[in-house]
């Protein structure tokens, strides 16, 4: 079978196949392509000779597809496709206009506290824009970056991988959440000793039962009772309304938890450090017009939590 170079063939040709195709006249897809009649007939002639195939034929007053054009013709529609794609994901990027889907990795915390303001403010100047939050787990974070199964990451990433680019968004720090009238609140401050002494919950992603505030008790030969550990944050105020149960948590979730009925925020009775929330993804997304556009709205949005 005789090989063809790809150099010697014009692409144009394939648009006037499928134009041939769906329009069954070579007016009409004269037409459709802004080309004059003659001009379409000898891209047919050429079609014609490229296949050693007639390929259209005229049936009454229509020209229709022979076997062969019509066993071809799916494979060129999705190269085609294909191209169209390629060449409209290097267009200029305009988010009033464009529709796209956009994946970032994050955790039920950072989607709790970012997405709705990214939402309310892409409403507004980015309407058509699609998002999907994806979970992850933090060892794993820079492979889902590298193979493109995110466009970025939102989390705590002390340690981020060298093909990696992280920049920080915002700083926080634990509070301590219990029900409203909890025996323990009556006394204020709480001492260390008596919040250790507490039943406790801790969210953990890592299905283990050592967080933050055990290292820090560690610290004073102190160590508390893990309760229950959940991996979802958002399932503590049920837990902590309707127990003696204490949690520790980001300063805001805690705030938006205060609003609902029977839980009150406390300060910790223990030092503990406050941390980076920051946005993370791979240099080969560096100079990405799309990409940057994103992290420039996450930067942008960030700086109103």
């Amino acid at each position: 079978m005789r090989s063809i170079e790809l150099s010697e063939v014009d692409l144009n040709l394939l648009v006037a196949f499928e134009a041939l195709f769906e329009e069954h006249s070579v007016t009409a897809a004269a037409q459709r392509l802004y080309l004059g009649q003659p001009a379409m007939s000898a891209a047919l002639g050429r079609l014609r000779g490229l296949f050693n195939d007639e390929l259209f034929l005229r049936v009454g007053r229509e020209m229709q597809p022979t076997s062969k054009a019509i066993a071809i013709a799916p494979g060129i529609f999705a190269a085609l496709h294909q191209i169209r794609q390629t060449l409209q994901t290097s267009q200029a990027f305009d988010p009033a206009s464009d529709q796209r889907d956009f994946a970032i990795g994050s955790t039920d915390y950072t989607s709790f506290v970012v997405v709705p303001k990214l939402i309310a403010y892409c409403c507004q100047i980015a309407p058509k824009l699609n998002f999907r939050m994806i979970g992850f787990e933090k060892d794993s974070v820079g492979e889902l970056l590298e193979k493109s199964a995110a466009d970025l990451a939102l989390g705590v990433f002390p340690n981020p991988p060298r093909q990696m680019t992280c920049t920080p968004l915002f700083q926080e720090h634990f509070v301590g959440i219990a029900r409203r009238n909890h025996p323990a609140m009556i006394r204020k401050p709480l001492s260390l000793e008596l919040f250790a002494n507490l039943s406790h919950a801790l969210v953990t992603v890592r299905r283990d039962t050592i967080g933050e505030v055990d290292r820090a008790l560690a610290m004073h030969n102190l160590k508390r009772r893990i309760a229950i550990t959940v991996p979802h944050m958002l399932v503590l105020p049920s837990i902590i309304a309707s127990s003696d149960l204490v949690a520790a948590i980001p300063s805001r979730t805690a705030s938006y938890f205060s609003t609902l009925d029977n839980i009150e925020v406390f300060k910790l009775p223990i030092e503990m450090q406050s941390w980076t929330v920051s946005m993370m993804w791979s240099k080969l997304a560096d100079q990405d017009d799309v990409n940057y556009w994103l992290r420039q709205t996450i930067q942008t949005v960030c700086e109103q939590i």
